[in-house]
């Protein structure tokens, strides 16, 4: 369950990420929200059920 709430809050972020290209953010403020992107996809990974029934 936590694994798809990361997963979808990534996709937000990604979102985000586009969206402050778009608006012509500081490279700092879109590389902040990526990398946040990039952890939240990253846990949702970690979280991921490995076969466990």
């Amino acid at each position: 369950m936590i694994s798809l709430i990361l997963f979808a809050l990534a996709g937000i972020l990604v979102g985000g990420v586009v969206q402050l290209v778009k608006a012509g953010a500081t490279k700092f403020s879109i590389g902040l929200v990526g990398v946040l992107a990039a952890l939240a996809t990253a846990g949702g990974f970690a979280w991921w059920p490995m076969g466990e029934a």
